[in-house]
Order: structure tokens, then sequence, then C-alpha cells
């Protein structure tokens, strides 16, 4: 889709995880310190605990984390290139559709200048999306994973 003032949501450069050296300056890198503290603030303000955590992979575009607290275990994803976090169902190595609604205690990640995305905002299919900035390779991986959601398009594992 090309760039639209009506569209919900635009997808910065990075967004896919995919770079190539042709196409401009290295991708930016979400500050791994700023997203420990915010998740053990955001733990306490849980008044719960931080499980497990794991730094991304390739091709992983996002690291990932557990926080526990009295109601269960809250899945954290966090975006590599961009400063987004997401909550889901479970722990996978890519998402398309199993993003939750975050937790009241989520608002904690703003004091430490990352985005809390929504579900609505995960779940806008691309037609909803400024794509403008995907490239043909990411558009293969979209359509070769089935991908409609920008979620999707964020949180993958494309190799």
């Amino acid at each position: 889709m090309a760039s639209d003032k009506n569209v919900a949501f635009t997808l910065p450069r990075g967004a896919t995880g995919f770079f190539h050296p042709k196409e401009g300056p290295p991708l930016p890198e979400t500050d791994q310190r700023k997203f420990h503290a915010a998740l053990y603030a955001a733990a306490r303000g849980a008044r719960g605990r931080v499980g497990e955590t794991e730094e991304h992979t390739y091709p992983r575009t996002f690291h990932t984390a557990t926080v526990i607290d009295v109601t269960g275990v809250h899945f954290l994803l966090c975006h590599v290139h961009h400063p987004w976090v997401a909550f889901t169902q479970e722990r996978r190595d890519w998402y398309t559709e199993e993003f939750v609604a975050p937790p009241r205690w989520a608002h904690v990640f703003a004091d430490f200048g990352l985005v809390v995305l929504d579900r609505a905002q995960l779940m806008l299919p691309l037609s909803a999306v400024d794509t403008s900035v995907l490239t043909p390779d990411d558009w293969r991986e979209v359509r070769s994973y089935g991908i409609t959601t920008s979620g999707g398009v964020l949180f993958n594992a494309w190799d």
C-alpha cells in the first residue's frame, strides 16, 4: 500500500528486520538495558517477578520475556529495531494473531521510552497499514508466510 494519511499505522524502515547495506545506514537498535529496566519496573508494578528473558537470535526480530504475577504468566515481545513492546498468549518464534491486550501495569514501559502496542494495532490488516517502505524481499516473505496483520510483519522470524 502506498503512503496514505488515512492509514492507522505506518511501518518504518526496519520494521521487518531485513536490512541490506545498499538501503542506507544500519537499522536502529532498541536499547536492551532500557527494556530490561522497564521489564523489572513493570514486574514490580504488577507485584510479580520477571521470569524468563531471551535475547533475539537471527532471524527473530524480537526479544522475549515473561512477567509472572497473581493472574499468571504474561509473555512480552520487544522489537529489536524499534522501541515496541507487545503481549502474546504464548512464547513462539514468530506471530500472526496471537497478541493479547496489555495488562494494566504495561504503562510502565512508556516511562522508559518504549511504546506498548495494543492488540488492535497488532491485528490491523495490512490494507490499513502504510507499507510503502516494504521491499520486494519483504513482500515475498509476507506472502510466503501468509502474513495478513501488522503484528505478523513486526514480530517475525523470516529468513
